[in-house]
């Protein structure tokens, strides 16, 4: 059979074919409506099913702030008739294409409502002037160990002394340390109190919010000594559980002193009972000068700490039995396992605000491994962050609960996006894992240190006016031998207590934390440490939250939206133009910006902490002792004058006979009493003050311009405005108590 030659290709192979005709470019209304169609489906993958879950819970937060932000308390039971509106309209329209747009207003509005309820719910009286010599009886609810003195809460009973106008519920005193009576005791005593302390300047921190949803009236100081006698009637219910809590976290720390002392002594028991009052100063600053001060607050990190120590040591013991293995959800019994531990670690440790939030949170993953479940998503950090501002809104405006749910979130955002990434790279064959297991999870520790260090930066700098940048570094070489011996020390000596068995896990504990402390210190004294940041308002913070929100929950390239506007607050932040004057409530410190751009104070009293406050919000490094503090201000008997940046002089005058040369030289007077006609300068006197409270006054053109603490028509129940009688404004600013405690940043992981 002849062999046929293959066929020759086709002659149109070989022609050449025709090429399309490139489109014409549109033009910029065509542009446009491309980029409209792109942005579009971007959007509608954003909100396909599942994921407005994610949302629910920054738009209840955001309906919280409106309301924090409100001049004066909203009506609760209007909030609650718009937020069941807004929730039915959602029902209505969950078929709609404005469904999305209906649940987020739900949202908003159930979060302002919700905030208002809580405002009523723990409705008092807050005391408006300081009080002296109050006779006080009462039961002690609560009790901190500091430093140099001692702190505990008592629920008042009975109350007589000068000028009593108001019934105090709950006051917060310091006592001389060593002599603070037991929780649960009925005690008789004599104090001098004063009102809530109020913002330091406009913007600060409001410590009086934080004592009124606390429920605490007034802070003071007794004067005398503490009577322990009989209850007229039982405490109750709640203080004897308190009573029987606090006995036990004081055996914890009997022990704990037994065997060990000093600083490693108080940071045990910190990690253990949630008091850590007695850690001392130089300790205490070298931990948060290097970032670890997140150590010794009880948070997220030691919740997972606890629960995660417990659920991997049922499981490995459950897995030793066979059978138990193969018949039995040995995960779902650890779990249970961990859970009871977090709940016991939980009322062991006071159950403050912030560990009710880490254990929510713990909570939430160990119920989801329950259920078959994934633990570490969106969607579980949204349930906890709801379920966290539900029972608490007061926590949105608290640092600890705004670092830690920064953290968090930037830490499940590398869970879910640069995890699988990064051991999608690693070598699949078993000598390659075998080799590279140190590194990865030297770099996976690396990794999580940075992205939560660098999701709690803005809310340090805004709180604190301090960033960490040797963070990191300190977290590095510290946190494997918190979780891996001290966190698990603790828990077997606690365990073993019962048993006369726990000498040997607190001095293991404190071999740990002697190395923290080393850690710490060694950071803390590298050139650069202290990051200091000037203060910035709330609007470059809101900024920053919107855009980290936007950046970690959005999956399309909207996401890069949230990266620009991080960007753009920080630029924000880093414009804010410093204050020109500061003065305080009472009209008895005075700031002035000079020519070199740094503070002068003038001063008729001494209040450290107030201008530890001010110098920390100007990133001034100068301690509050600093002669150069005062070393431009000229003073006589009549008051001090100080000149201010670009021309003009302050004055604070002490005597209204100061007016005649202040009005003539002065551009802005401080002074305890109205200025006489025809004052050519701008003139603050104590009355006024009193009423607007500390004030910051910045050059703006010719003029000066005031932002007070507390502005006109101003009205919250934890600030209320204040009386007039006769004509006088009730004095809320001076006299207040030095004992203020400044909020600590809690966990940031």
């Amino acid at each position: 059979m002849a062999l046929r030659e293959p066929p020759a290709p086709a002659r149109a192979g070989t022609w050449p074919q025709p090429v399309a005709a490139p489109a014409p470019l549109p033009g910029s209304f065509g542009l446009r409506l491309a980029w409209a169609g792109v942005v579009r489906d971007w959007v509608q993958a954003e909100i396909e099913a599942g994921r407005l879950v994610h949302w629910v819970p920054v738009g209840f937060g955001a309906g919280i702030a409106v309301y924090f932000a409100a001049d004066h308390e909203p009506m609760a039971l209007a909030a609650v008739v718009a937020a069941a509106a807004l929730v039915g309209l959602g029902v209505a329209l969950r078929r709609h294409a404005a469904f999305p747009l209906a649940v987020m207003a739900a949202a908003v509005a159930a979060g302002f409502a919700m905030a208002a309820m809580k405002t009523r719910l723990v409705a008092h009286a807050v005391l408006t002037r300081p009080l002296g010599a109050v006779a006080l009886k009462g039961f002690v609810e609560t009790f901190e160990e500091r430093e140099k003195s001692d702190r505990f809460v008592l629920r008042v009973t009975d109350m007589t002394g000068p000028r009593q106008d108001v019934r105090l519920a709950r006051v917060r005193l310091s006592v001389r340390k060593g002599t603070a009576p037991p929780v649960g005791a009925f005690v008789e005593l004599t104090a001098r109190l004063s009102p809530p302390l109020a913002p330091l300047r406009p913007g600060s921190y409001d410590f009086g919010r934080d004592l009124y949803f606390q429920g605490i009236a007034a802070s003071g100081f007794v004067t005398g000594a503490v009577r322990v006698s009989e209850p007229p009637a039982s405490g109750g219910v709640w203080l004897r559980y308190a009573a029987a809590l606090q006995a036990m976290r004081n055996a914890v720390d009997a022990r704990i002193r037994a065997v060990v002392a000093g600083d490693s002594r108080a940071i045990a028991t910190a990690l253990l009972t949630g008091r850590r009052d007695a850690i001392t100063t130089p300790v205490n600053d070298a931990m948060f000068i290097s970032g670890l001060g997140h150590v010794l607050s009880i948070s997220g990190y030691h919740m997972a700490v606890v629960a995660g120590v417990v659920f991997f040591a049922v499981r490995a013991l459950l897995a030793l039995v066979p059978v138990f293995t193969v018949r039995f959800a040995i995960k779902k019994w650890a779990a249970a396992a961990a859970l009871a531990a977090a709940t016991f670690y939980l009322l062991l440790s006071g159950s403050e605000v912030a560990t009710q939030r880490s254990y929510l949170m713990t909570a939430v993953v160990l119920v989801a491994v329950l259920v078959d479940r994934r633990a570490i998503t969106f969607r579980t950090l949204a349930i906890a962050a709801l379920a966290v501002l539900a029972i608490a809104p007061e926590a949105l405006v608290h640092p600890s609960f705004q670092m830690s749910y920064a953290a968090t979130l930037g830490l499940v955002a590398l869970v879910a996006y640069g995890m699988p990434r990064l051991l999608a790279q690693a070598d699949s064959s078993a000598v390659g894992r075998a080799a590279l297991w140190g590194v990865r999870e030297i770099v996976m520790l690396a990794l999580a240190s940075t992205v939560a260090g660098l999701a709690t930066t803005p809310y340090a700098a805004f709180h604190f006016h301090r960033v960490t940048p040797y963070g990191v570094l300190a977290n590095l070489a510290a946190m494997p031998v918190v979780s891996a011996l001290v966190m698990p020390a603790g828990m077997l000596g606690l365990v073993a207590m019962p048993f006369g068995l726990d000498g040997i896990f607190w001095r293991l504990m404190d071999v740990g934390i002697v190395w923290m402390i080393a850690v710490s210190q060694w950071v803390a004294a590298l050139p650069g440490a202290i990051g200091r940041v000037p203060a910035f308002g709330t609007g470059p913070l809101l900024a920053v939250t919107a855009g980290m929100i936007s950046f970690c929950l959005l999956r399309t390239p909207l996401r890069w939206a949230g990266a620009a506007a991080m960007l753009g607050a920080v630029v924000w932040a880093a414009a804010t133009p410093p204050p020109d004057i500061l003065v305080s409530a009472d009209g008895r410190h005075v700031a002035v910006r000079g020519e070199d751009g740094l503070l002068q104070v003038m001063q008729a009293g001494k209040d450290a902490f107030l201008l530890k406050e001010w110098l920390a919000a100007d990133a001034d490094a100068r301690p509050v002792a600093e002669p150069s503090l005062s070393e431009r201000v000229s003073c006589d008997d009549a008051g001090c004058v100080a000149a201010l940046r670009g021309g003009g002089l302050v004055a604070m005058a002490e005597r209204p006979d100061a007016f005649d040369d202040d009005c003539t030289h002065a551009a802005f007077i401080v002074a305890p009493a109205p200025p006489p006609p025809g004052c050519a300068a701008l003139v603050v006197d104590r009355l006024r003050l009193r009423r607007l409270g500390a004030l910051a006054v910045r050059r703006r053109g010719a003029g000066l311009v005031i932002e007070a603490q507390r502005p006109d028509g101003t009205d919250r129940p934890w600030a209320p405005a204040p009386p007039e009688e006769g004509g006088a404004v009730l004095d809320s600013g001076a006299g207040r108590s030095r004992d203020a405690t400044p909020p600590d940043p809690q966990a940031e992981d």
